[in-house]
This record gives C-alpha cells, structure tokens and sequence, in this order.
C-alpha cells in the first residue's frame, strides 16, 4: 500500500504545526517553506483540515493555522480520513467490484490490510511523532535553514578624540 502525495504533505504540514504549538498560528508560507510543499497545494488540503474540524484559521497580519485540539488528540489516520476520505489497500475502494465488477480473488486480503493500517495509525498521534528524535533533528535543521541571513555589519566607525563624527 502506498500513501499518495496529498495524505503525505498532510500529515507533514500537521506535523510541523504541531511542532510549533504554542508558537501562535502558524503561516501556511512557513510551512510550505520548511516542508518543501507549494503554497497553492497547502491550501487545498487547509481547507480539508478545517472542514474535518483539525485546524482552525486566523485571518489578518500575524495570522495562521493551529491545531483545534492538542497533538496527543490527533491521531495520523484522522489527518489522512480529512483529506482522503479513506485509508484503502482495494483496487476497488471497498465497493466489490475489483475483477470484471465482481469481487476478486483478494479481496477480504487487502480489505483487511487497510483495517490494519487504519488500526495503526490510529494509534500513532502527533505528539508521538513530536517526541522522536529524529523528528525533533530534522525540525531543528530545517528551523536554521529558514533563519534570515542576517547582512554583515559595516565596519565600526573608529572614534579618535576631536575627529568628526
């Protein structure tokens, strides 16, 4: 079974959201620019997340996303149901018809893969990611990543007594 793009970025984007609670709302251009996702993609799936009642907006200047609940109440399979409606291992999406529109050969197979699958990432919730390691690494490289160069500084003005300033 292989997640598509669209389940991907949006646990990502949540995930970086709830790496920065508690920051105050989170711009969609920061996240697309740490994360490596377009903007314009970002708010397709915002809007996803908002309807499933897993973000909430803050319009205007210092505006942004939060998380509606805390990371320890979002489970991985929700963000993925937001946006994808479904976890499935069908060919068929569930619907019976994979060979010829009648059930296949390996139906109940992948029918009960996807129930695994749901099962496991339910368990799986944005705090547990926050608290990995190495999630926590790749967060702190991509935060210095995105800090402003700042510009070098002009030479200081040498103060010599009686000389203008």
């Amino acid at each position: 079974m292989r997640l598509n793009t669209r389940s991907r970025y949006a646990v990502t984007a949540m995930l970086d959201l709830a790496l920065h609670d508690g920051d105050g709302p989170v711009a969609l251009a920061d996240i697309a620019h740490r994360q490596g996702i377009s903007l314009a993609f970002l708010e397709q799936l915002f809007a996803r997340l908002r309807k499933a009642r897993l973000v909430t907006g803050t319009r205007g200047r210092g505006g942004g996303y939060r998380l509606c609940q805390p990371p320890s109440h979002v489970a991985v399979a929700d963000v993925i149901v937001a946006v994808d409606r479904t976890v499935d291992a069908t060919r068929c999406g569930g619907r019976e018809n994979c060979q010829s529109e009648a059930r296949c050969l390996t139906h109940d197979l992948w029918t009960d893969l996807s129930l695994h699958i749901r099962e496991f990432l339910g368990d799986i919730h944005l705090a547990d990611l926050v608290e990995r390691k190495r999630v926590r690494e790749v967060a702190a490289r991509q935060h210095r990543a995105c800090q402003p160069v700042a510009p070098p500084r002009a030479p200081a003005v040498e103060e010599r007594p009686g000389a203008p300033i």
